[in-house]
């Protein structure tokens, strides 16, 4: 089936382009609130995923033995910029395991941002994989590994066994039959699994509500959720759609970017779990998608309301500053979102 266009960018009166995609929202009894597109289509969530790949650092006890604080777990849960804080954190991270960067098997990156990039070349440095985007992640990996006596090399391998614990527990939460042939390489080299978008909205309803998960698992996604909104700086960094939501909503919004266009969320007040998947990739696509659903669900005022607008209508300047264009959620989705109400 061809998926609904989701987001228009307009130039003038003119519609330029469109971003096709999935939307699925989920409640804590399992029913689907909304549906767009191919609900059932599997796609790669990428980085969305992390808070369930943390589970093994918090549920084995590696957290709590080495004294991880919050921010630590929020940084576990990150996609970062590589900026200082988010540096030293994973740095922190991997001391308290015992171990330092040349652990890590995510490769290197350069900062996100310009001044972080210029501060390496000042010193006549070449980015390690300490500013990789997913090495918070990846010192949660290595600390979990070292606290159960897995073997720390190779930790990103398919059949390793923390790999195999992550696929275990992606599988039990999604209800999705995680096959081999499901299975890609993440960009940080570790598995990632192909899943239905509806099965993933189902769970991050699971993240928001605690339903159908053992008591301890729900306590422990609680736990790292409650962490990220504690600490949304860690979670991502300056100028990013994750940060800023929760710094402005708190534990109202919990949401998590994934590369190619995915953006998941878990909404615990009203117990619901959104996914999105926009077919060509582009995080503008994904995000106006993201601003548009918190618009009608969470946002509680009209300065919440155009807080968001800066990804839902997000204006298309020139480079002189003058707003030739804007995008925003197409009707179709303007009218599901509409019928969705609160």
């Amino acid at each position: 089936m061809s998926n609904p266009v989701l987001v228009e960018v307009t130039r003038g009166p003119r519609v330029e382009s469109q971003h096709r995609g999935i939307v699925a929202i989920v409640d804590a009894s399992g029913s689907t609130r909304l549906s767009l597109g191919d609900i059932a289509a599997p796609v790669f969530p990428r980085s969305a995923v992390k808070i369930f790949q943390a589970l093994p650092l918090v549920e084995s006890g590696a957290a709590d033995a080495a004294g991880l604080t919050d921010a630590e777990l929020a940084l576990v849960c990150s996609s970062h910029n590589g900026e200082e804080i988010h540096v030293a954190g994973a740095r922190s991270i991997l001391a308290k395991a015992g171990l330092d960067e040349e652990a890590l098997e995510c490769g290197p990156q350069w900062p996100a941002l310009g001044p972080d990039q210029d501060r390496l070349r000042r010193a006549d440095r070449q980015p390690g994989a300490i500013y990789n985007n997913c090495s918070g992640k990846h010192a949660g990996f290595l600390c979990a590994v070292a606290h159960m006596g897995l073997p720390v090399a190779h930790y990103v391998d398919r059949d390793h066994p923390l790999q195999e614990q992550i696929h275990a527990i992606l599988a039990d939460i999604t209800g999705a039959p995680l096959d081999v042939d499901v299975c890609g390489i993440d960009g940080c080299s570790i598995p990632t699994w192909a899943i239905p978008v509806e099965r993933l909205a189902g769970a991050f309803a699971k993240v928001a509500s605690g339903q159908g998960l053992s008591p301890a698992r729900a306590t422990a996604l609680t736990r790292l959720r409650k962490s990220c909104a504690a600490h949304p700086f860690e979670t991502a960094g300056t100028d990013r759609f994750c940060t800023k939501v929760m710094e402005r909503f708190g534990e109202a919004a919990y949401v998590k970017t994934g590369a190619e266009g995915v953006y998941c969320a878990a909404l615990p007040d009203l117990g619901l779990g959104v996914a999105i998947k926009i077919d060509d990739g582009a995080t503008r696509g994904s995000e106006a998608v993201m601003a548009a659903v918190l618009q009608m669900l969470v946002a509680e005022s009209d300065e919440d309301r155009s807080f968001l607008d800066q990804w839902a209508r997000q204006a298309v300047e020139t480079r002189r500053g003058v707003v030739a264009g804007t995008v925003k959620p197409s009707e179709t989705l303007a009218t599901a979102l509409s019928a969705l109400g609160r």
